[in-house]
């Protein structure tokens, strides 16, 4: 019953947010959707088969046959099939081809975001007032597997990127070197149904972004797996409807798409997420927080009081840095509960907790990133991934950039949990009850800001691929962070260091970015 009661409230706050939404909108009498249109990419990047990669040795990692020529019997049946399919076609096929035609890379991200969102539920209490915890051995059960918070989401796009970027640089060394074209390139009489380039066609970009995102996303999403596989069939089955690739195109990059995600997949087993949420070592860490800053520390704010979110998250393996590394970027020390610097920042929250503007409310609700979105990473994925859009990035090139931007947030969630839980700084309500929040207070220590952390890393990263979005970038970025002080659920403190911190941490993939050969 009470988890009936849950879900009724998500809904009631969700009914809410849509009628403020539409009442937003009202002014101009419509809704400002995006729409994606496919495009030629101002570069094919021929030489991205040399790009450095993160989880293959190289792009001859795995092996790839070469292809039937074109002149050949078997090839000639493919294109005969393609004109015997294209003669046929809905116009869902037709729609389908649309939609993918933007951009696998593009899409597949676009698809992750909103699994994560749909999972990014905190389980409620039993009746005995203990908390259920989602089970990857039975995903199915309530609560289901995962629950993706901000930490499980980084983590979630960094993998997907790594292995769309991996998997594509093997593609692109592959097509260059047997370098058979597209369909309609070798037979004119084919019309294709997306922009004509000069890149070959063997294997397919688009099955082997679709095996690799699928096989990624059914592990971290494993009760998606249906659907998912859906939508990969519809992918692949639209570079047939659309002419694109032959069937060979298809098959080998399905392969390849496979076996790097099962690499990438390797890693992931091996990285320590495994016992993030190990709750044992609470105490410990607790222990250690009250040696080295004081004894007053962080306590869950709920009721019951629910377990810390995922306080061991810290130790997980980084991307762009070694360990020892992470721990010299680790911020210096908060201000003390009794000094005055901690004092006037607890002021601050009391001043916005009884006046606060609409703007100041807006930015607050725009970046409160609670249950049911797809978290501050979420927010920068999708930034990146329309900024490519915007520039006509190669598939290719698109992927780097997610890829160079996933592991960088993922590397800040790492930095900041291990800071939360070695500080265990108390939130402003827990201080001072009277401090009344406008949005949702996130069950871990305060110090520092999650948001300013993720924000920073994404916009030092962005700002290095796209310069002449630097201002901008650093703004949203500033935004985002001090929206957690007009939230009163971080002190200004929190959001200056985690926004430092996590523009330091974005640099390690800037530094990457500009040895990976890929001219950028």
């Amino acid at each position: 019953m009470k988890k009936n009661i849950y879900y009724l409230k998500i809904i009631g706050v969700c009914i809410s947010i849509f009628s403020s939404i539409i009442l937003f909108n009202s002014c101009s009498k419509k809704l400002d959707l995006p729409e994606y249109n496919a495009y030629s990419p101002t570069s094919l990047d021929p030489t991205g088969g040399n790009w450095k990669t993160y989880v293959l040795a190289s792009a001859n990692d795995i092996n790839v046959p070469t292809p039937s020529d074109p002149s050949s019997a078997n090839y000639l049946k493919e294109i005969q099939s393609l004109k015997t399919i294209q003669s046929q076609l809905t116009d869902d096929q037709k729609n389908a081809v649309a939609y993918w035609s933007v951009g696998g890379v593009f899409r597949w991200n676009e698809i992750a975001r909103e699994i994560a969102a749909k999972y990014n539920l905190p389980p409620q209490q039993n009746p005995d007032g203990t908390y259920p915890v989602p089970d990857a051995n039975n995903p199915f059960n309530y609560p289901k597997f995962p629950f993706a918070n901000p930490p499980y989401a980084a983590r979630a796009f960094a993998y997907l990127a790594v292995a769309q970027y991996d998997a594509l640089v093997a593609t692109w060394n592959y097509k260059f070197k047997y370098n058979r074209l597209a369909p309609y390139k070798i037979d004119n009489s084919i019309h294709a149904l997306v922009p004509l380039t000069e890149l070959p066609s063997y294997p397919s970009e688009d099955a082997v972004i679709a095996r690799a995102s699928v096989n990624i996303l059914k592990k971290m999403f494993p009760c998606e797996a249906v659907y998912l596989e859906q939508k990969a069939a519809e992918h692949l089955n639209s570079r047939l409807w659309a002419s694109a690739n032959v069937q060979s195109d298809l098959a080998i990059g399905d392969t390849l798409g496979r076996l790097i995600a099962a690499k990438v997949l390797a890693r992931a087993k091996s990285d320590g997420m495994g016992s993030a949420n190990n709750q044992l070592k609470v105490d410990s860490l607790k222990t250690s927080a009250s040696a080295r800053w004081q004894t007053s520390l962080w306590e869950s704010l709920e009721s019951p009081k629910r377990p810390p979110m995922l306080p061991v998250y810290g130790n997980v393996k980084n991307w762009n840095f070694t360990a020892s590394q992470k721990i010299a970027l680790r911020p210096p020390a908060p201000p003390t509960l009794e000094s005055d610097q901690f004092k006037n920042a607890l002021e601050e929250l009391r001043g916005y907790s009884k006046n606060l503007s609409s703007d100041q409310y807006r930015i607050a609700s725009y970046w409160s990133d609670g249950v049911g979105s797809y978290t501050p990473p979420g927010h920068w994925n999708r930034e990146a991934a329309n900024l490519c859009y915007k520039n006509k990035f190669s598939e290719l090139r698109t992927a780097r950039t997610m890829a160079l931007l996933g592991t960088a947030v993922m590397d800040a969630g790492v930095c900041c949990w291990e800071t939360k839980y070695f500080y265990f700084v108390p939130r402003p309500s827990q201080v001072d009850p009277s401090i009344k929040t406008t949005i949702g207070v996130p069950n871990f220590p305060s110090y520092t800001s999650g948001h300013s952390t993720f924000s920073g890393a994404g916009a030092s990263v962005l700002s290095y691929i796209f310069p002449d979005q630097t201002d901008a970038l650093n703004a949203k970025a500033a935004e985002a962070s001090i929206s957690r002080i007009y939230g009163c659920i971080h002190y200004r403190f929190d959001c200056d260091a985690g926004l430092k911190c996590g523009k330091n941490i974005g640099q390690f993939s800037v530094l990457r970015g500009q040895n990976d050969g890929s001219g950028l």
